[in-house]
């Protein structure tokens, strides 16, 4: 759950990095090496060609499959329903991955793949 939900703010913020005609690379320096480092920036960069190599150098050919992703946040909600806990993080990240496994480009692509889904869209 922690890892769907990083992953998904990571592309978020490249997305409006690149909205607001922000350089990857010099975003990636900042982010990299103060509050917003995370394995999901500094380990697996969803941006190609920022970063470490990672399967956004690779055309987001899965590392770790974005439909797999669906399934461990599929299940860390079950476990928050068993046990009545609040994940509305969680929660929205399952939503957001089984959108885009199930009814855009996502299925067979990294879970890192979210960054091009981002791109494409606008906030209406």
């Amino acid at each position: 759950m922690i890892l769907g939900v990083t992953m998904i703010a990571t592309c978020e913020a490249f997305a409006l990095a690149d909205k607001l005609g922000l350089d990857r690379q010099k975003m990636f320096d900042v982010v990299s090496t103060s509050s917003g480092y995370s394995w999901s920036m500094n380990a697996y960069c969803p941006a190609p060609g920022v970063g470490p190599q990672s399967p956004s150098d690779n055309d987001y050919k899965p590392g770790f499959a974005a439909e797999l992703m669906l399934k461990d946040l599929r299940l860390s909600q079950q476990a928050a329903i068993s046990a009545d806990a609040d994940t509305p993080m969680g929660e929205l990240a399952q939503a957001l991955y089984s959108q885009f496994v199930e009814a855009e480009d996502g299925l067979g692509m990294d879970f890192s793949a979210m960054l091009p889904r981002f791109e494409k869209r606008s906030r209406g």
